[in-house]
């Protein structure tokens, strides 16, 4: 047993060897450009032109462009050429890819091949199985919608995002629902918030284009992570179940000297991003920017925009590609938004913008006094709509990771504000002192028009970058920044999509009052904008976000600051928010009271797991460690007094019995303090019911995090180096 416990107490030690003899993976695409395998893994257009017959090729590209129904005799036809397609690229299992409100993706594999008689078997996939399956919806999160006892739920093909094959299995993306018809997935609401936002703003845009028949709202996610050796990931028992490290000592250097973003990419990174975005690009992941980020061992990928619900379904993909990829270079790809204290977190920061049938982006300025209206009519009600919600805002970006990232290092704060640089807030500012209500004078419209043709073109970038800002416009979009790198982008894009539907129909509906007042169109447009611009000016914000001006000023201005997710989730169940998605036509309100009870019970297992594993760490690992070196120390206190004079051995012994002492309180503290977490715990898992749980977790358990690993890192900057248990800081993040 003590040789045991000799080589558990050395497996750092064991893996910083390990890793001395590391060599980079080799990676060949056999030197084919990417444009040559690009897609190939995708029942996409060219595949299905290869493979459907030109009337069923026809209703399913009218089923991804205009939501129509496929029926079964074409139903049956697709799925006979997508199962040859798959069988023909060596897949052997086909699975309904869904969504879950894990904030996961989920499947289950089921072989193409069917038993016939005298023990044979045929290769089969029917319309009906690629249409629809029945997971056990019971075993997912519902927040009440289904018990145990109740297990039924559907998957139903989403025809919009393409199948594809992965590990030899055809994917094909899904809704879920339960028995009763309640959405208990991300994808399910998303689509109906886009095609909400279609509807809405198609009919605002004819004001200005009669051509424009479909509006597109497009992202682009920017993915931003960790990466380490995996042997050190392996000997980190809070990085394995947690993906964050709840002790640690901060490194002598961190990022203090700003030399490791857009730097050299070390050449094992280098060969991993190679490789994972080799994968992407079969399964038609347009990722196509890669750079070292602001912290050690922090990277960033980025894709081409596309529409919100394939950008979604490819960014849930990536992370998977990801993890997958890195245990083939034997490393471990940390997605979690503060894996580290003491530099940066990681964001998803979500760029969103509106694309027209003609090709407009309706977010991008003109060169004329009407297509710079149509740009201020969508920009201004953007603005409008995360004015009216924006504590929506922050609750759709709420988590117990995000809540250790937002509001430090880069990333912004708990604030909900919009950034729009010093020129276009000029824009705003002169429409707003020019446009008195009423009818405009002829002047007025002629300043008007030469104004707003003078905005300048946003290709040349002219507006700034804030990194505090969490909802930004740089250049010709909106980047949510506050997005957590883990999250599902269906979230927030979800929550955008449908106050921007409401706010456009909001829009419309004031517009059309002014015209039947007998005002010109293009008047009526600016009355309402101008009062919009009036509206929401308190949300606008040009300073630094971090600074405590702020915190008072969003107070002076109304804003809520709200900075742990318990108190963000209650405007998931506001009036409000109940009367927005239900009139919408999103969510329902048993469905939208769901998430809200599935979003704190999420969050306070996550607390209580992390209370759990800190107790065992410090308990099991820690504290041994200190006892061991402290008895080492006591030896040699000991040692020194039989051949030392009095005076010698108190000169050369009073330092380390000091040290002797420190560590005796030191871990004392932590034993007390684990005591009261874990009482804590236990009277926080007898509350009622959910919300107070999470609040009893956030504000009785989880502040013992703080004191606990003060005094954990502390006994980590005194013990013989030998002897720690733990990959330290300086370990994990140096991976040259």
């Amino acid at each position: 047993m003590a040789k045991i416990n000799k080589i558990m107490s050395n497996r750092r030690l064991l893996a910083l060897q390990e890793i001395m003899k590391r060599q980079p993976m080799e990676f060949n695409n056999s030197g084919k450009q990417i444009s040559e395998y690009y897609g190939s893994n995708v029942f996409g257009y060219d595949a299905m032109r290869e493979y459907l017959s030109e009337e069923a090729f026809n209703m399913v590209q009218d089923a991804m462009e205009k939501g129509s129904t496929l029926d079964r005799r074409i139903a049956d036809q697709v799925a006979a050429c997508m199962k040859a397609w798959a069988i023909d690229k060596g897949a052997t299992h086909y699975t309904h890819w869904f969504q879950p409100l894990t904030g996961t993706t989920a499947e289950k594999h089921d072989g193409f091949f069917e038993p016939v008689d005298k023990g044979r078997a045929i290769e089969r996939f029917s319309g009906s199985q690629l249409s629809q399956q029945e997971p056990d919806a019971s075993s997912f999160p519902s927040g009440g919608i289904r018990n145990t006892f109740e297990a039924r739920g559907y998957t139903g093909w989403d025809p919009t995002s393409p199948a594809f094959i992965f590990d030899k299995t055809l994917c094909i993306p899904t809704i879920f629902v339960s028995y009763t018809g309640e959405a208990l997935d991300f994808k399910t609401p998303l689509l109906k918030s886009l095609s909400a936002l279609d509807k809405a703003a198609t009919e605002v845009c004819q004001y200005f284009d009669k051509n424009v028949t479909k509006v597109i709202a497009t992202l682009g996610w920017e993915q931003e992570y960790f990466v380490v050796d995996a042997a050190l990931h392996s000997c980190r028992y809070d990085l394995q179940q947690t993906g964050r490290t709840l002790l640690g000592a901060s490194p002598a250097k961190g990022q203090q000297l700003e030399d490791h973003y857009w730097g050299s990419i070390p050449e094992r990174v280098a060969a991993y991003m190679r490789d994972f975005e080799y994968e992407c690009h079969l399964l038609g992941i347009p990722v196509r920017t890669r750079h070292n980020e602001v912290a050690p061992a922090q990277f960033e990928c980025a894709p081409v925009f596309e529409e919100v619900n394939l950008a979604v379904d490819h960014n849930q993909l990536l992370m998977d590609v990801m993890e997958k990829v890195a245990m083939r270079h034997k490393l471990r790809v940390l997605l979690h938004e503060k894996p580290f204290a003491g530099v940066n977190g990681s964001g998803k920061h979500n760029n969103w913008s509106l694309a027209t049938s003609t090709g407009k982006n309706l977010l991008s300025p003109g060169k004329t006094p009407k297509t710079n209206l149509q740009f201020l009519t969508f920009f201004i009600n953007t603005i409008k709509a995360v004015h009216e919600h924006a504590d929506l805002m922050r609750a759709s970006i709420a988590s117990a990771n995000n809540d250790h990232r937002l509001g430090a290092n880069e990333a912004p704060p708990a604030i909900m504000s919009v950034f729009l640089g010093e020129q276009l807030n000029k824009v705003l500012d002169d429409l707003e002192k020019n446009v008195h209500g009423g009818k405009l004078t002829p002047e007025e419209k002629t300043a008007l028009k030469l104004g707003i043709a003078k905005i300048p073109d946003i290709m040349l970038d002219n507006t700034d970058r804030n990194r505090t800002s969490p909802f930004a416009f740089t250049g010709n979009k909106f980047e949510f920044r506050a997005v957590g790198s883990s999250a599902n982008c269906s979230g927030p894009m979800t929550v955008l999509n449908t106050i921007m539907a409401e706010q456009l129909i909001k829009f419309k509906d004031d517009v059309e009052k002014m015209i039947a007042k007998n005002m010109d169109k293009d008047e009526a447009i600016f009355h309402v904008l101008k009062k919009y611009i009036v509206d929401s000016k308190i949300i606008r914000f040009e300073g630094n976000g971090y600074g405590d001006e702020w915190k008072k000023e969003a107070k002076r201005r109304g804003l809520n600051n709200i900075p742990t997710t318990p108190d963000a989730l209650e405007a998931y169940i506001s009036k409000k928010t109940l009367h927005l998605f239900e009139h919408m036509n999103i969510l329902s309100h048993r469905e939208q009271e769901a998430r809200y009870e599935i979003a704190l019970e999420t969050y306070t297992k996550k607390i209580q797991i992390e209370s759990r594993i800190i107790g065992d760490i410090v308990t099991n690992q820690i504290v041994p460690a200190a006892i061991q070196y402290q008895k080492m120390l006591v030896d040699n206190v000991s040692g020194m007094k039989t051949f030392m004079s009095p005076a010698d051995f108190k000169k050369s012994a009073d330092a380390q019995i000091e040290m002797i002492k420190e560590i005796s309180e030191r871990i004392a503290a932590i034993n007390t303090d684990v005591f009261k977490m874990i009482e804590e715990r236990k009277k926080a898992n007898n509350l009622d019911s959910a919300k107070k749980q999470a609040h009893a977790y956030c504000e009785k358990v989880k502040p013992y995090f703080d004191t606990i690993r003060y005094n954990s890192d502390k006994l980590e900057l005194m013990v013989d180096d030998a002897m720690w248990p733990l990959p330290k800081y300086r370990e994990l993040l140096n991976l040259k």
